[in-house]
Parts: structure tokens; sequence; C-alpha cells
């Protein structure tokens, strides 16, 4: 049996709700809400880091959405969603790797300096700082910290947005060669990065791959997949959506004049 932690607008999740959708595996919704019962005793021994997702396969815990999706590749192998070709395969690592060394904190800074600020400023300051403290990683929450404080103009932004640049570069050069990420067919490398390029679009910033057709083609070819509308828009409710419709301000033209001033800048 398999049973899943998460929540629906985690991007973790939704790479792993992709993939098993994709392989079309029956799964038990454990539905959270971050508010928390993260710190449930009985879901910390399942996952110590207070974190989503959590995979639990008859009652063993995996946890951390990389190692998941490899981890369930091995246990179901059919469809695969690893190809055969060893270069393929690296590809696959490569853009995992690119993701849990730098986009995904990347896209925590964005999430939290755009559609997630208002909230947190509505909070009472004693509630904000025990919600911060509680993170487990210390660095994680001086980035929310300071996002929350000072939104698009948080010293950590610009970095962000740099590091977004070179997801998207990534995915345009390899969609010079092939229909998807790693090959012919979708793998792993499209599971694990679908939700970052589908975040950017929610937060007002498709405007990032403006120009590169291939992406943008590439994007709309898997967001009609029909596990992937299954896995993210399907499991939205309306206060999921909620999050990223009407934003105090339009983060697009800080964004935009951000990346003009990265493109003048010589490498």
């Amino acid at each position: 049996m398999l049973e899943l932690y998460h929540t629906a607008n985690s991007v973790c999740a939704q790479k792993v709700r992709i993939q098993l959708e994709e392989k079309g595996l029956p799964w038990t919704n454990r539905l959270m809400t971050l508010r928390g019962d993260q710190f449930d005793p009985a879901y910390l021994k399942l996952n110590p880091n207070a974190v989503v997702p959590t995979l639990v396969h008859d009652g063993f815990a995996v946890i951390e959405s990389s190692v998941i999706l490899y981890y369930l590749e091995e246990c179901f192998p059919e469809p695969s969603l690893m190809p055969a070709e060893p270069k393929a395969r690296m590809t696959v690592r490569l853009f995992n790797k690119l993701i849990d060394e730098s986009v995904h904190n990347a896209c925590t800074i964005l999430t939290f300096a755009t559609a997630l600020r208002p909230r947190f400023l509505r909070m009472k300051t004693g509630a904000r700082e025990r919600y911060l403290r509680s993170a487990p990683s210390r660095q994680r929450a001086e980035y929310k910290r300071d996002v929350i404080e000072y939104g698009l103009d948080s010293k950590y932004v610009r970095n962000a947005i740099r590091i977004h640049e070179k997801l998207i570069a990534a995915v345009e050069r390899s969609l010079v060669q092939d229909r998807y990420l790693a090959g012919p067919t979708v793998s792993l490398a499209d599971i694990a990065v679908i939700p970052y390029v589908r975040r950017l679009d929610l937060l007002a910033l498709s405007g990032m791959w403006h120009g590169a057709e291939g992406v943008q083609d590439w994007y709309e070819r898997v967001r009609a997949r029909p596990a992937v509308q299954r896995a993210i828009v399907d499991c939205m409710t309306g206060d999921d959506r909620a999050l990223f419709q009407n934003f105090e301000t339009d983060p697009w033209p800080v964004v935009s004049k951000m990346l003009k001033t990265h493109e003048s800048v010589p490498n």
C-alpha cells in the first residue's frame, strides 16, 4: 500500500503525485495543512524534517521528493519513467540535482516574496516569528523572514531569479534535440521540472521564457497531460488557487527589470 503525506500546493509533493498518476499507482491520500500538523509526534517519526512529501510504502517511510521519485521507479519500473540510455539517465539526474541544490530554495523565495507575503504580513509578529523559528533550516527561515519583510526588494530575490533563468536555459537546451527533457518520452526529468515552471506561471512570471518557443511548447504539452491535470490542477481547492490570484502588485514589472539588468551585465 502507498500512502502520501502532502499538500496541494507543495511543488515537491506535486512531483510525486505526477509520477504516481503517470504510473497508474493507487495511493492513499494523507492531506496535511502544515499549520502545525507537521510537528505531530506521529508524523515526526515518519519525517523528522517536518516537511512534505512523505511516502509510506507498506509501512516504510521514504522522504525527500527526488529520493521518492527514484524509489518509486525502482519499486514500480513499469511504465518506465527513466530512460534506458546512460546519457539520458544522466540528464534526469542533473535536472533533479539542479532542483535540489538551488531551484527549490529559489522557488520558496519567489513564492514567499509574492503570493504568500500578504498572509504573513497580516499575522501578529509573535505568531510569525514562532512559525519562522519552527523551520527545520535556519537558512530557509532567514530567506522567508527577509522576503516577508521586503518582498521583491529582498536581497535574496535577484539570485532566485538568476537560478530560475538557469533552469529555463537548461530546459531550452534539452529541447533542441528531443521532445522532452531527457529524450522522446516523458521522464523523471520532466516530472521534476513541471511544478517549478508551473509555479512561475502561477506567480505571473511566465514572461521569463518569452521568446523561447521550445519551452512554451513543452510546457503546454506537459501541463495538458492527464496525469499532470489530476496531480496538480484537480488537487487544488478554491483556497489553494486564491493564493495565486489578485496579487496586490504585479510582480512581473519588477522581475522583468531584473532580467534586463542581468542581460546587460557581461558574463
